[in-house]
Order: structure tokens, then sequence, then C-alpha cells
């Protein structure tokens, strides 16, 4: 299946109707991993109740119902990468910029309808997926992206992340790749998901107002120190 056009989910979708879709995306994405219409749907289908739940933590603080209240976008049409690259380096702009130029990749982009604050949490997680990377510290290779994987399902609770772990996690154990060895790749996951856990909740941080705040200031602030591994 290739017609991303024809997915969507319906309002107040039944558990079966998410798990299909839910399939349907996982074709898509099996050729097209970073395809954004799927990437984001298929976040939606496993994690409603998930979302749903943040999006009252959310409304409980001024700072949160202001997030809910604006809708605020991280998507790459809204980004200027070219002026975010011109802010000092070592600031969150400037940093998120390069991590892009580096990496040879694009900002998240979508055209899915936000109907509601549970479809905007949803793109607001796509959106920080790699501002994280950056604050982090997580590298954008197989293992950095299961860390990754692992501290927001530690921090959020979102059981895409668990869903990709898991089957990541069987792949890698069957054939370690990337130099990682079995018990290493099992305590960085758990070191991850560790950090996730102990750390400030990140999804609700406003990021466009802090292009010029330092990364350090921002990771000191918003994730938990890196265990240290033997």
């Amino acid at each position: 299946m290739s017609d991303t056009q024809t997915l969507s989910l319906p309002d107040n979708a039944s558990l079966f109707t998410r798990m299909r879709v839910a399939r349907q995306c996982l074709e898509v994405l099996k050729n097209d991993p970073a395809n954004p219409t799927c990437g984001q749907l298929i976040n939606i289908c496993l994690d409603l109740n998930v979302y749903a739940s943040l999006v009252q933590q959310l409304q409980r603080s001024e700072d949160g119902r202001h997030l809910l209240s604006k809708r605020p976008s991280l998507q790459g049409k809204e980004l200027d990468l070219a002026a975010l690259e011109r802010l000092p380096e070592g600031t969150l702009g400037h940093e998120f910029a390069r991590y892009f130029r580096d990496n040879k990749i694009f900002p998240f982009e979508t055209t899915l309808e936000l109907k509601n604050d549970i479809d905007f949490i949803g793109k607001r997680y796509r959106e920080t997926h790699d501002l994280l990377h950056v604050l982090t510290g997580y590298a954008t290779d197989v293992m950095g992206e299961m860390e990754l994987q692992a501290y927001a399902l530690g921090n959020l609770g979102i059981r895409t992340a668990a869903f990709i772990l898991l089957f990541s996690s069987f792949e890698h154990l069957k054939a370690p790749q990337s130099g990682v060895g079995r018990s290493e790749y099992l305590r960085r996951v758990r070191a991850a998901y560790r950090r996730g856990r102990a750390s400030p909740q990140f999804l609700g941080f406003p990021f466009e107002n802090h292009w010029e705040t330092p990364v350090a200031t921002l990771s000191a602030r918003l994730c938990a120190p890196r265990e240290r591994l033997n």
C-alpha cells in the first residue's frame, strides 16, 4: 500500500480500527520510513490514550494551556534553518540547524489535519524528536535511535516507542549491528529508559522560545545526567 492519502483515523475510532490503520501505516513505513503522514498517524493510533492523558496534564498548568491554545509549530516550513545556524555556536538554534546539515536530513513535516488537542500533541511529539537528539546527545545511528526511543518511553510512556524497541531489540539480539554487543545494547537501552523517567517531561516545553539558549543550559534543565556504564 503506497497511497497515504487514503489513510485516516475516524473520530472516536475503535481499537480494531486503530490497529488496522496502524498496520497499514507500518506497511508504508517499511519502504518509506520518513513518511510524515504515516509516522504521525501510527503514533496517534497506538498512543491515543497516552496523548489524551498528556493533554489533561498540560491543561493543569498555565504554560501547558498556552501551548494547547497557540499550537506552535516546529515543522520544516516554519523553520528558517539558515537563520538558526547563524546564531552563536552552542545555542539551541545553531546546533539544531547543524544537526540537520550534518545528518543530511530535513525537519519533520505533515499535512495531517489537526482536529483536536490530541492530534496536536501527536504532531508535537514527532516534531520534538530531532530536538531530543540534540539535547540528550543520543546519536542518529541504530543504537542512538533505540536509546532515544527508550528515553521517550520512560519520559512519556509512549507505546509507539515500546513497539519500536520491542521489534528492533529482537532483531538486534538475533544479529547485533553497529559493533554494539547484546549486553551493551541492553545496558544502554535500560539506562536511557531510566534517564527518561528521571527527567522532567519535555513535551510541553516551548522550544521555539529558546533558540538563543545554550544547549548545555537546556540539557541540564530538561534531561537527567547520563549514567556511566561499566
